[in-house]
């Protein structure tokens, strides 16, 4: 968060985007597959106490994946407790329900939505960790496409991580080598190395998705990336339509990444992708969508 922009833009575009729908609704529902610790939310709950007039009741569905042990659900349900703290502290309405399962498990009545609702899908970067075709051919990514699609949400925020790693080891060791040594060149230009909290980054994050990527196979290969080229044609063939990138969004991203005063960031709009890299390689790619009406 300090040395990149990339979790500050994506924020940033989920929260104008949301904004900007929210406008007319009294109840705003965000359907968050991969909710992990809920830390973009919070700066959305500050701007709707803002807003003038009644304030709208903002109601979260947190979805992530199980945690072993006799608590899978306490990360889902903690960031839960937080963030209904958080929604008290600023007056705001505000309705959480978590939910600890395999994405493709999920059925819509499990996701409790009314007809009143202005109905928001988000994932954030966890997509990549859906099993593809290599691991069935009706996969776990399509599955949950569909099932969004189903719902009918107003938008669908989908960002993902841009990369592709090939079902052959020596191939995949060289993708995997590629996209990793510009995250560690990110580290060496802004943090020494014998920085704590770059260890723990590098231990706990990158270290973990780097052995899973070269050493694991079939189920046990969780990291599983596609390029947004990839996702752009897979979002098609589900049903979904693409929404242009808003000029302004644009402009808050670049001076966003203005502010780190590196000119090897890049931020960029391609084929309605918003995308984001470092030197000139594309490294996160943000989209909005919507379901495509029934000609």
């Amino acid at each position: 968060m300090t040395v990149t922009p990339f979790l500050r833009c994506t924020y940033a575009v989920a929260k104008i985007t949301i904004l900007q729908s929210v406008k007319k609704a009294c109840t705003l529902h965000i359907i968050d597959f991969g909710i992990d610790f809920g830390f973009q939310w919070p700066c959305l709950i500050q701007e709707l106490s803002e807003q003038k007039g009644s304030a709208v009741k903002l109601k979260i569905t947190g979805i992530d994946f199980p945690l072993s042990g006799f608590r899978p659900s306490e990360r889902v349900d903690e960031t839960g407790r937080r963030l209904k703290e958080y929604a008290k502290s600023f007056g705001v309405p505000f309705e959480y329900h978590g939910i600890a399962s395999t994405w493709e498990d999920i059925n819509i009545e499990d996701l409790k939505i009314d007809n009143d609702e202005l109905l928001i899908v988000n994932s954030m970067y966890r997509f990549r960790q859906l099993g593809d075709e290599t691991v069935a051919l009706d996969c776990s990514r399509n599955q949950v496409l569909n099932l969004i699609r189903q719902l009918k949400p107003h938008l669908f925020l989908h960002g993902i991580v841009n990369g592709t790693y090939s079902p052959f080891f020596v191939t995949r060791f060289k993708q995997v080598m590629s996209h990793y040594a510009s995250m560690f060149d990110i580290l060496d230009t802004f943090i020494p190395r014998d920085n704590t909290v770059r260890y723990l980054i590098e231990r706990e994050i990158m270290a973990r998705q780097m052995i899973n990527l070269i050493a694991c196979e079939g189920h046990a290969w969780v990291e599983r990336p596609e390029t947004y080229k990839q996702w752009h044609l897979r979002n098609l063939r589900a049903g979904f339509e693409q929404v242009p990138v808003d000029p302004h969004i644009i402009e808050v991203c670049k001076k966003k990444f203005k502010e780190i005063h590196d000119k090897r960031y890049f931020v960029e709009e391609e084929s309605y992708w918003l995308l984001q890299g470092w030197r000139g390689k594309t490294l996160h790619a943000i989209s909005t969508w919507r379901p495509k009406e029934a000609e």
